[in-house]
């Protein structure tokens, strides 16, 4: 379990966040040269080179967002050229892939942050560069909402890249895109001019994610636990019933793979916080504020809960709570993890991902005067940025190109690197596990110096 420091605050981590800033720079501006215009996406490091890994291509908007986030960190104009312009030259085929469920990452990571730049008043106010951003957000939105499949009780999710009847945690992130546009009024329409509401679709998803992806110790199988992740939910396209969990990147159906219990942690903590921009009128007619927001609560406080007490003490966690090796491991959850053990590997990158969610939900419930309950997540996710901010995690070699080492992609195909005379993957890094360190630590490093707050769907358009 996560040991809670009290002591912690978001000062206290600014001279690391500062450190991890210079060491990311170079690194930045080398992938760059590495991965020009039309070359493949970087995806994973092998014996510390990036380098592509063929599946979908989900990947390039966190290059260019990385760039985006080190440059609103250090008004660094090199960065901020290779975020914008690689946007320009790559992302407009990510904008319209009718093939995968993942431009809330793709897009909002890049169009979404050079919008917000300009929102806030750090980039030119260009009108006519505000509505190519916004045009792009919008038919990002269509496209994500259009991979539709409408399931029982009048319920629906945007499916997985695996076809219509895979609903995937991971998406819960990507729902950013449908809520930008709905925020920028985009007007979708389907067959005979029928309009598509965004944030229907959007509500409708994230209620399936919470309904079936999430369990909650009530006894929907034997291996119910509350907090549990499926990685997939699978459903039967016919009639729309559900009918198993499933997995891709897990070990099992009946087990959690981190990295998607952390996408539903942040998902869910964000779209917390897109609701408190909503008015109630907007939300009536999905089943209003009062439930939507109960049923998403009710999610992040389960897989909060479980990610604290399945996490070893530093915060940084194993790529799956029910790995066979872990075993062999002893006590591992009371102590820190290791990420040379001969057994199982680490997953940085969901560490990097759930301690901001961790951070946003427990600050959202302080807000609200649930201070036990806020502090628990506030101080938890500040412990894993903690650990994530220094060795072994933080890549301070720099000739090798992550920035956040011991990351995992993908431990069921094996397609991570094992170096020579070791069993297990370690000392590599992904573009998701960089993307959301930097992201972590630019938003922690906000909140310390008293800027404005950093959300996808912030500021506010006047």
């Amino acid at each position: 379990m996560i040991t809670l420091d009290s002591s912690l605050t978001p000062q206290s981590l600014l001279p690391a966040c500062e450190r991890l800033w210079s060491l990311a720079t170079p690194k930045l501006r080398r992938i760059a040269a590495q991965f020009p215009h039309n070359a493949p996406s970087p995806v994973i490091t092998r014996a510390g080179r990036y380098e592509p890994q063929g599946w979908t291509e989900w990947t390039r908007g966190f290059q260019y967002g990385s760039a985006l986030l080190a440059f609103d960190a250090t008004n660094d104009a090199e960065l901020l050229a290779i975020g914008r312009d690689g946007a320009r030259r790559d992302m407009a085929a990510h904008v319209l892939h009718f093939g995968v469920h993942d431009h809330g990452f793709n897009n909002v990571s890049t169009y979404g942050a050079m919008r917000r730049l300009i929102l806030e008043g750090r980039l030119p106010n260009d009108a006519n560069q505000l509505e190519y951003y916004e045009l792009a957000l919008k038919a990002s939105a269509a496209v994500q909402a259009s991979r539709w499949s409408s399931i029982e009780s009048n319920g629906g999710h945007i499916y997985s890249f695996n076809g219509p009847h895979s609903l995937f945690s991971d998406t819960m992130r990507s729902l950013r895109v449908l809520a930008i546009g709905h925020q920028l009024g985009a007007q979708v329409r389907g067959e005979n001019d029928a309009p598509i509401n965004l944030l229907e679709r959007l509500v409708k998803h994230a209620r399936a994610t919470a309904l079936y992806n999430v369990y909650y110790g009530e006894g929907r199988d034997a291996y119910d636990i509350s907090g549990r992740v499926a990685h997939e939910s699978i459903f039967n396209v016919n009639d729309g019933r559900y009918r198993c969990p499933s997995t891709q990147q897990g070990y099992s159906p009946f087990t959690t793979w981190t990295r998607g219990l952390a996408w539903v942690i942040l998902g869910y903590a964000e779209q917390l916080e897109f609701l408190d921009a909503l008015s109630d009128a907007d939300l009536d007619p999905f089943g209003g504020r009062g439930e939507i927001e109960a049923l998403m609560v009710r999610a992040a406080t389960a897989t909060c809960d479980f990610f604290i007490e399945q996490t070893p003490t530093d915060g940084i966690t194993y790529w799956d709570t029910g790995a066979p090796g872990l075993v062999r491991l002893g006590d591992y959850l009371d102590r820190s993890a290791d990420p040379l053990n001969a057994h199982e590997p680490v997953d940085s990158s969901a560490s990097a991902i759930a301690c901001q969610g961790l951070l946003r939900f427990g600050r959202r419930l302080q807000e609200r005067g649930e201070c036990e309950a806020g502090d628990r997540y506030w101080l938890a996710g500040l412990t894993a940025l903690r650990s994530l901010l220094q060795e072994p995690y933080l890549a301070t070699d720099p000739q090798h190109d992550g920035i956040l080492l011991h990351a995992i992609y993908h431990r069921p195909r094996n397609w991570d690197y094992t170096p020579p005379g070791s069993i297990v993957p370690h000392g590599e890094a992904c573009m998701w596990g960089d993307y959301h360190l930097l992201e972590a630590a630019l938003y922690v490093e906000r909140l310390a110096r008293n800027q404005p707050y950093y959300a996808f769907h912030l500021p506010l358009a006047a």
